[in-house]
């Protein structure tokens, strides 16, 4: 069973930037879509993103577009997420996941393997 190790987050002021790493304990990614998730306080897990195998492909909710980009390197078996004019309200406890068969997508469900998530606060 494939397992995923967070890093990055932190604490930042509104309009800053930060950058979440996602990669594999052991072994590569492939050929899975990897997707990176949220969950604020008191709320449900929320679909921020989601990069193909490839990396040709991404997907992003509309909130993050043009603020959020996610990236891959599979041969560092690393995928990214860059974050950009952060807000309050992006603070959250973000998760990266992949789905080993490649299908991706924008619901949790279709996600096998997740990352331990890492916490993300933006002051304002």
């Amino acid at each position: 069973q494939q397992q995923l190790v967070q890093s990055g987050g932190g604490s930042v002021q509104a309009g800053g930037s930060l950058r979440l790493s996602c990669g594999t304990v052991s072994g590569t990614f492939g050929p899975s879509a990897v997707a990176w998730f949220r969950q604020a306080p008191g709320r449900g897990r929320e679909f921020v993103a989601s990069i193909s195998w490839s990396g040709d492909s991404t997907h992003y909710e509309d909130t993050f577009k043009g603020r959020f980009i996610t990236t891959r390197d599979n041969a560092k078996n690393m995928v990214y997420l860059d974050m950009n004019a952060l807000q309050p309200s992006d603070t959250a406890i973000y998760y990266c996941a992949a789905d080993q068969l490649g299908r991706g997508g924008t619901r949790a469900g279709a996600y096998d393997v997740w990352g331990q998530g890492t916490e993300v606060t933006v002051s304002s």
